[in-house]
């Protein structure tokens, strides 16, 4: 229960974020923010089974265990889109397994991020958060 209530809190932070938006273009420019300060990803992990489909531009999500945790990094060709993952990140990332698997993005919804992105980007956030989960459970049974 403890590890579900990180969630929750980490989901309260990235709200924090947006918490003086009025605007989809003040939410825009927060993701765009976000998706400028991405440290890149290392080639080696440019690979197709780090491409998660269903993204609008090309999005490498590399995943990774250290002791009970999984810590997530990615990289999109598209501002925005890094924007999109970095939020998903900053939410699961250094969670365990079950707590990724378990814990729904419901904060997505109070951020209004669906209505004010395009179909295909408001579908490539879930997709982020879909591949997310598969890693999660991948390292769960490895």
């Amino acid at each position: 229960m403890e590890d579900f209530k990180d969630c929750l809190v980490n989901q309260e932070r990235v709200k924090e974020l947006f918490a003086g938006c009025r605007s989809d273009e003040e939410r825009y420019k927060v993701l765009i923010e976000l998706g400028r300060n991405v440290r890149p990803l290392e080639e080696k992990y440019k690979v197709p089974e780090n491409v998660v489909p269903g993204c609008q531009s090309v999005m490498h999500l590399h995943a990774w265990k250290e002791g009970d945790c999984v810590f997530f990094e990615a990289e999109s060709e598209a501002l925005v889109s890094s924007g999109l993952a970095q939020i998903l990140i900053r939410v699961y990332s250094g969670l365990k397994p079950e707590v990724i698997l378990k814990c729904p993005p419901d904060f997505l919804h109070e951020l209004r991020l669906s209505q004010s992105l395009s179909p295909t980007r408001a579908n490539g956030i879930y997709s982020i958060h879909l591949k997310m989960k598969q890693e999660a459970l991948r390292l769960l049974l490895n």
